[in-house]
């Protein structure tokens, strides 16, 4: 064998150097990497909570066939015995039923935020150059299709059991519209709850603790002229009633301007108040 015979290389180190190039080359003509701004990050993670329910479609329970069941049983249990029939109870039932569902669906969100922490995703999530609530609004984001979705179901279910909305189409798409915004909003106490508390268990026994004295202390089944003297004027004010006062008012082609800034109001102060203590413990977990 002579010196002068060629050495011949793998094929895969020759791969190797081709990548070794292409990557030397990325990193040194591109400059900075972009990273995504915070409508991009939330997109991201919306986009991955969504693919969530994809693969796991049975979680969509609570908002397909469990707000229909609590329809039909409030209306045919309680119809005739309050108002004298199904049908004058249907007209006052179904925007509070609405309501009423929408808001307890929320509570999920606390649990799905806490399973992800101790699976230490959040971890990773922590690491990446992003905007820093991204991954909570993303799920917001998210469950809004979630809320919008057991709201129609439930509208469409009472249009077939005899209700009959005087403020039209219009109107019903302004209810709902009012009820995602304090839906997002409220959302914001069980992020905090996911964060804060150590299993997904305590998440959701804390969540209705909190969930059924505000939806069943409220003006959803019953007209709180109704109620006793001192209890009256406190079920009128909490803030579940006069979301509901809102949405109904909507529903019934009436614009309720006093219960619809309260409520705004109260949006503003769960975005506030829960909004920053989720992102102090997020930052501090």
């Amino acid at each position: 064998m002579t010196d002068t015979e060629s050495k011949t290389t793998p094929p895969e180190e020759s791969a190797a150097e081709i990548q070794k190039d292409q990557l030397r080359k990325l990193l040194t003509t591109s400059g900075e990497l972009n990273h995504p701004g915070a409508f991009g990050s939330v997109r991201a993670f919306s986009w991955r909570s969504m693919l969530k329910i994809k693969h796991v479609p049975e979680q969509l329970f609570d908002v397909t066939v469990f707000p229909v069941m609590m329809l039909l049983m409030f209306t045919y249990l309680f119809g005739g015995a309050i108002a004298g029939g199904t049908g004058d109870y249907l007209q006052f039932l179904l925007p509070g039923i609405i309501v009423m569902s929408v808001v307890m669906t929320s509570m999920y969100t606390g649990t799905q935020i806490n399973v992800d922490i101790n699976k230490g995703v959040f971890d990773r999530f922590r690491t990446l150059p992003i905007w820093r609530p991204a991954p909570m609004v993303g799920y917001l984001a998210a469950d809004l299709f979630r809320y919008a979705g057991a709201g129609l179901i439930m509208f469409v279910t009472g249009l077939l059991m005899g209700y009959r909305p005087d403020g039209g189409l219009v109107g019903v798409a302004l209810g709902l519209g009012l009820l995602l915004v304090f839906s997002f909003s409220f959302s914001w106490i069980w992020t905090w709850f996911g964060i804060i508390l150590r299993s997904e268990k305590s998440v959701m026994g804390v969540s209705m603790g909190v969930m059924f004295p505000m939806t069943f202390l409220s003006n959803i089944m019953v007209d709180p002229a109704t109620m006793p003297g001192w209890l009256g004027p406190v079920v009128s004010n909490t803030p579940v009633s006069q979301l509901v006062t809102g949405v109904r008012g909507f529903f019934n082609g009436e614009f309720e301007a006093a219960a619809i800034a309260t409520t705004l109001l109260w949006c503003a102060g769960f975005i506030i108040i829960f909004g920053a203590l989720t992102l102090r413990a997020y930052n501090r977990k």
